[in-house]
């Protein structure tokens, strides 16, 4: 297996060089030079699957032959031991045809932990057979923060930095970034939004030298292998419901990866009828989707914060697709988003993508209401971002009694405690915390602020990264 940049001008990689290069040298990021077929198991025997094996099958075609079948089962053992449930992404019904997919049952209570606990481990053990080390940058909106930083803390072959932007994560999820004391831990707070921070991870990358001296690598999703490990929890969730006319998925998203894996999961072959793009009011794909325009605009703060992004990266990669493949066009648009500051999408991307997708975003009043509705009529608390996805799927009329015959999959992608304002707004009460939270408040926080300076930010990781 061989992955190509979506700009066509960097040169193909195998899979252990697109996982430990993540940005491709043209600034393009990396995809499948073909899509795999998932493998002949029927759904029954998928669905029977302990996780890792389901995993393994679906995961296998695109690792090659980087890493041994026994290696590679063995970081998938791994990874998901360290979930708080067997089923690591257990379905739970809400409604007559409807049900959430829980993916915060890892370490950090989100659906991040489910790439970045594989990732890590893939990293780590290909920097040992090298012997080199890596230093790995990534920029969150929440979530990717603290998994990343969870799942590569303490590994001796890595040094970690993150970017976050200051007061723009809530409580929980910074202090699950800043309370870890790995000494390979660095925690940045940076004075702008999220897409600042997802900028100036990019720029690194695009520094040459710095890439060189520190040998780069990053958990954001520009990274192919954390698109890879979130395709799995759709097959396996469409495979457990067993509906001959497919699933439909809610997803709610800011940078388009987790709904880009759903796409992927589909394009190998798995059941998925529609994938609903949910957006809050930073509705940059909900826009372009729904009437072809690309104009991100300033991200705005929300009761689901994970979500503030108007520079959806991951939705390159869908265009190299809707663009039949030519990195010429797509480098093209991604030339206009920078001098133009957006470009529109022509009528033929945009009937292909509606084969697939559809949009809708919800405001913050939505979220709250999806939030009260669904504990009130099935005695479950849900985070706001899962809410955003409930409260989109009524708003495209993806209702649960509107398609008998194909279930509709809420992706639940955090733990409800992480946001305890939120919930006590919609539901009067803050949820209790479980026992990954509990005395988090109590520890004493390690970071750095910075501003937007790419100049301070490479000398400040040239300092502090081992060598």
């Amino acid at each position: 297996m061989l992955y190509e940049s979506t700009r066509g001008e960097a040169p193909k990689l195998g899979f252990e060089g697109a996982l430990t290069a993540g940005l491709a040298a043209d600034e393009g990021l990396y995809l499948p030079e073909r899509w795999p077929e998932l493998p002949s198991e029927t759904p029954a025997r998928l669905a029977a699957m302990p996780y890792a094996e389901a995993g393994f099958a679906v995961m296998r075609p695109f690792v090659g032959d980087a890493f041994s079948d026994a290696e590679f089962a063995a970081v998938l053992r791994e990874a998901y031991a360290a979930f708080d449930t067997p089923a690591v992404a257990p379905l739970r019904r809400i409604g007559e045809n409807s049900w959430l997919l829980e993916l915060f049952h890892g370490p950090t209570l989100a659906f991040k932990d489910h790439a970045l606990q594989v990732v890590a481990r893939l990293l780590d053990r290909a920097l040992a057979r090298r012997g080199e080390r890596a230093v790995v940058v990534g920029a969150t909106s929440g979530d990717t923060g603290s998994a990343a930083i969870h799942a590569c803390g303490g590994r001796e072959r890595l040094d970690i930095f993150i970017l976050h932007p200051r007061g723009r994560v809530s409580d929980v999820q910074r202090r699950q970034m800043t309370t870890v004391t790995a000494d390979n831990v660095h925690n940045i707070a940076i004075d702008g939004s999220f897409d600042d921070c997802q900028a100036l991870a990019r720029g690194l990358f695009a520094d040459a030298a710095l890439r060189r001296e520190t040998n780069l690598a990053s958990v954001n999703s520009i990274n192919w292998a954390r698109v890879m490990a979130q395709t799995v929890y759709y097959v396996t969730a469409a495979a457990a419901l067993a509906s001959p006319e497919g699933v439909r998925f809610a997803v709610p998203t800011g940078n388009f990866g987790d709904a880009y894996a759903g796409y992927a999961a589909a394009r190998m072959g798995a059941p998925v009828a529609r994938i609903l793009v949910a957006t809050n009011r930073n509705d940059v794909l909900a826009r372009c989707l729904n009437g072809g325009e690309y104009r991100p605009a300033a991200a705005r703060p929300t009761l689901s914060p994970s979500m503030d992004i108007q520079a959806a990266s991951n939705f390159e990669r869908l265009l190299f697709d809707l663009h039949d493949r030519d990195g010429a066009r797509v480098g093209g648009l991604m030339r206009r988003l920078a001098e133009d500051g957006g470009f529109v999408l022509a009528p033929e991307q945009r009937a292909r993508a509606a084969r697939l997708f559809s949009a809708a975003r919800a405001s913050d009043e939505d979220t709250l209401r999806a939030m009260a509705r669904v504990h009130a009529e099935a005695g479950i608390v849900i985070d706001p971002h899962t809410a955003v996805g409930v409260a989109a799927a009524e708003r495209a009329g993806e209702r649960d009694e509107d398609d008998k015959a194909r279930p509709l999959v809420y992706l639940a992608t955090a733990h409800p405690a992480k946001f305890p304002e939120a919930v006590a707004r919609a539901i009067g009460h803050a949820p209790a915390p479980p026992p990954a939270l509990r005395g988090l408040a109590d520890m004493p926080e390690r970071y750095d602020v910075m501003g937007r300076d790419p100049g301070a930010l490479a000398a400040y990781i040239r300092a502090r990264a081992r060598r």
